[in-house]
């Protein structure tokens, strides 16, 4: 029986144009572009299309665009990098409870380690943080807001743009981390308005190990490494022009599928949803059910824990996850479901089923075929539920 792969929101296989973009900078095309010789050109001509390539599908100027190993170095290249600008100046930093752990971990670094004075943005039932909220928190010494783009376990879409603009009115800095939204939905940084922005490769099947950080011109972020003047020193090291290259490829094809595999999602995602809570009782979905991206299902399942399920369905060839992959292994219940208000009990269910370009409507019926006697067997054993449900 064919594997199921359901946790694209982990990582994405890579695509074979892009591999096949990728392949002469490891092999004939090796130089290194800091080099003058010529094998250094070669390799510089490459990276600095790519930074082209990938500016113009943000509609940002290259001179504006610094490659990064990913999404959590961006993250922590914008927010300590900030911090470190306005310390002595500013000491506050705003950040929603639902962010990724590259931001939320960030945050708790500055709070204890350097006395910087953090705030949670609260979010509403389906994941969602609002104006009105943000400014009841801001202050005139907040230097940086930090808001998802689209959240990691739910998909939430956040209203980016009307959040950024309430920083911007307090002379407050806006970031946000787009590395689950860009190239599933459109991603345009002047449309937002941010100030800064971090994308990944490895979540639109191009290379891992390969991101990159938008930083508008004229703010000044403090380097968090040191060792040379690559990327105008923001980010020094030997570049990446492999990943460079396959993060621009893979940006490409997405800008071409982008609308067809929206609507493909969609189509699979809702009946994914009503299929699952129809034939599994006592089912919750969490996050929106518009405003998302639609490739993103997260469901509890009362009277059960996510690891059990998890496992049940490995063994049936069908790849899940119960959260962020950078948390598996953790037992408490997710911060993006508690944030959201989810009780305990609810969140220690919980499931995320994320689709991808190999998603057919076959595989989610064998899941769904698999799935709910699995359930029902956990849910058995568990004596709170069936004291409950009596």
């Amino acid at each position: 029986m064919d594997s199921i792969y359901l946790d694209h929101n982990a990582t994405t296989p890579v695509e074979p144009e892009v591999l096949e973009a990728m392949l002469p900078y490891w092999t004939t095309e090796f130089g290194n572009a800091s080099s003058i010789h010529q094998f250094g050109r070669s390799a510089k001509v490459a990276l600095e299309s790519a930074r082209e390539s990938i500016a113009a599908f943000i509609n940002c100027l290259p001179a504006e665009l610094f490659f990064t190993s990913g999404g959590t170095e961006s993250d922590n290249i914008a927010i300590l990098g900030t911090a470190s600008q306005f310390r002595g100046k500013k000491n506050h930093l705003i950040v929603a409870g639902t962010e990724h752990h590259a931001v939320i971990e960030s945050a708790e670094h500055l709070h204890h380690k350097e006395g910087v004075d953090v705030s949670l943005l609260p979010v509403d039932r389906e994941g969602f943080a609002h104006a009105d909220q943000l400014k009841a928190l801001i202050q005139d010494k907040t230097f940086l807001v930090s808001v998802m783009h689209a959240n990691n376990e739910t998909g939430a879409i956040q209203d980016i743009r009307t959040l950024a603009d309430v920083a911007h009115e307090r002379n407050t800095l806006f970031h946000t981390d787009a590395v689950q939204s860009i190239g599933k939905i459109r991603v345009d940084v002047k449309e937002l308005t941010v100030d800064m922005l971090s994308l990944t490769g490895h979540k639109i099947y191009g290379p891992k190990g390969t991101g990159a950080l938008f930083i508008r011109q004229g703010i000044k972020i403090s380097p968090l490494m040191y060792g040379g003047s690559h990327e105008k020193k923001r980010r020094p090291g030997t570049e990446n022009v492999a990943g460079a290259v396959g993060l621009a490829k893979a940006l490409e094809i997405a800008g071409r599928r982008m609308d067809s595999d929206f609507e493909r999602m969609r189509k699979l995602a809702d009946y994914f949803i009503e299929q699952l809570i129809s034939r599994v009782p006592d089912t919750t979905f969490n996050g929106p059910r518009r405003d998302r991206i639609p490739q993103t299902v997260n469901v509890s399942f009362k009277g059960t824990t996510g690891e059990p399920i998890i496992l049940g369905l490995d063994m049936e060839g069908i790849a899940v996850a119960s959260g962020s992959a950078c948390t598996s292994g953790a037992t408490e219940p997710s911060h993006v479901l508690t944030a959201m208000g989810i009780p305990s009990n609810v969140a220690n269910g919980a499931i995320r089923f994320s689709m991808g370009r190999s998603t057919t409507k076959e595989q989610l019926d064998r899941v769904l075929q698999v799935l709910p006697p699995i359930v029902e067997r956990l849910r058995a054993m568990s004596p709170e539920y069936n004291r409950t449900n009596a």
